[in-house]
């Protein structure tokens, strides 16, 4: 297997690779000979992406969606998802192929300003996306042990340790627990719409996409916040680092992309089932009822159970906000170790990076509480998505650009028709972030 390369090794693309992306995790995985044997030790990464995919901001714009528009914004759900199974094919292509996570190539490529400027977008992406994960996780804690707000957002401060201990287990201990707690969420919310029995035709019709989503400023904002919480920013720095955990000969690469492929496919299609099992959940409960104002959380917890006639429905709930907060912290502190070290060749002690990620979103949640009391925490949750969608383009367009160059990628850069449909893709997260910036403006 060719060894990974060192900071001061010139290639042929004329310049110097920079140190392992991830270099304790670096390639320490192995992967086995055999179609089935391969298959399974690449299944992992995709599931560790596929949790930015569901976390509590998630729940926050689908609950708001469902309950305001019924099945309408189903629509966006899927069209989101096919957007990041897209993105995140490309990002573990470039990852593999080139051999360098996402800010990586950035620091290769840009100038030193350019990637000061991505890196402090990347680090606000992040600090929103832990923002969610704080204000659901704390949320949780409420409504299971009846802890004041406060008190759970304060009490989060502590999660990083758990990524600390997992990952003294190995990366392959850390893919198993994310895994195992997906599981949790996706059986709490097949339990939750069972209950809730939708109407399967109004289901599909909410499939196919309508005008009025962009007519309407209420529900394009809804609409946008569903973007910003299904494509993350963050996931795509991490899922061009996580692939490289695995022991890639350079002549497996292109087996190796297949395999990383399928692992994406997969692992995001069951992320788009739990989102879109979230929205149904509150169109068949809230907006069926006449409830249409519900977007709190605390709130559809409070209602689920009578108006499903089953007591257990608000505590699995809120079980699957707990399971749902912790996977995220997971991912959203790896995501930031890769941005770090990657855009500034900066690496601090794993604990003190973690900290510091943590701690960037507890201040802003503690004082929003403080100043404005637990009912802001829902609107504060969908600012974070929206936040998080007007970052994207800072991504997306350098990671397109990246993996269409054969400079950079080779003979594994995208062929015509992925490159196509990548500028397509790009080309409308920037013409709905534009979009949203003049709604708001003109209010």
């Amino acid at each position: 297997m060719t060894p990974p390369p060192t900071s001061d090794a010139i290639d042929e693309r004329g310049f110097a690779p920079p140190r392992p992306s991830l270099a304790e995790s670096h390639a320490s995985i192995a992967v086995p000979r055999g179609f089935w044997r391969r298959l399974m030790a690449f299944v992992g990464p995709g599931y560790l992406v596929a949790v930015g995919y569901m976390d509590p901001g998630n729940w926050a714009t689908d609950l708001a969606g469902g309950s305001a528009f019924g099945y309408t914004l189903l629509s966006v759900v899927l069209a989101s998802s096919l957007m990041a199974i897209l993105l995140q094919t490309l990002s573990a292509r470039l990852g593999i192929a080139a051999g360098l996570d996402l800010a990586q190539a950035c620091r290769a490529r840009f100038s030193r300003t350019t990637n000061l400027a991505l890196w402090v977008l990347c680090e606000l992406a992040i600090i929103a996306c832990d923002l969610a994960e704080v204000l659901g996780t704390a949320v949780a804690l409420k409504l299971l042990f009846g802890l004041p707000l406060l008190l759970g957002v304060i009490i989060t401060a502590f999660d990083v340790m758990l990524l600390l201990a997992l990952q003294r287990f190995g990366f392959r201990k850390l893919e198993a627990f994310v895994a195992t707690l997906l599981v949790v969420v996706a059986g709490c919310f097949a339990y939750e719409v069972w209950l809730a029995r939708p109407i399967w035709g109004a289901v599909a019709a909410g499939f196919v996409p309508r005008g009025e989503i962009f007519a309407n400023p209420a529900m394009l904002y809804i609409a946008i916040g569903i973007l910003g919480a299904t494509v993350m920013p963050h996931n795509l720095y991490l899922h061009s680092s996580v692939v490289q955990t695995r022991a890639i000969a350079q002549g497996d690469r292109r087996s190796a992309i297949r395999y990383a492929t399928a692992d994406t496919v997969i692992a995001l299609g069951f992320a788009f089932l739990i989102n879109a099992a979230i929205l149904i959940l509150a169109a068949a409960t809230f907006h069926s009822a006449g409830r249409t104002g519900v977007a709190d959380i605390e709130e559809a917890y409070r209602l689920l159970s009578p108006m499903l006639g089953a007591g257990a429905a608000s505590v699995v709930f809120a079980l699957a906000l707990l399971a749902s907060g912790q996977n995220s912290t997971v991912t959203g502190t790896l995501a930031g170790q890769i941005a770090m070290e990657g855009f500034l060749d900066l690496r601090l002690p794993l604990w003190g990076r973690q900290l510091v990620t943590r701690l960037l979103a507890i201040v802003p949640a503690v004082g929003v509480i403080a100043v404005a009391g637990e009912a802001a925490t829902t609107s504060l949750l969908v600012l974070s998505q929206v936040v998080l969608s007007l970052q994207l383009p800072f991504a997306v367009i350098p990671l397109v650009a990246f993996t269409s160059d054969k400079t950079l990628m080779g003979e594994f850069a995208s062929p015509v028709a992925l490159r196509v449909a990548a500028w397509l893709v790009a080309a409308m997260i920037v013409v709905l972030n534009v979009t949203l910036l003049v709604r708001i403006a003109a209010i």
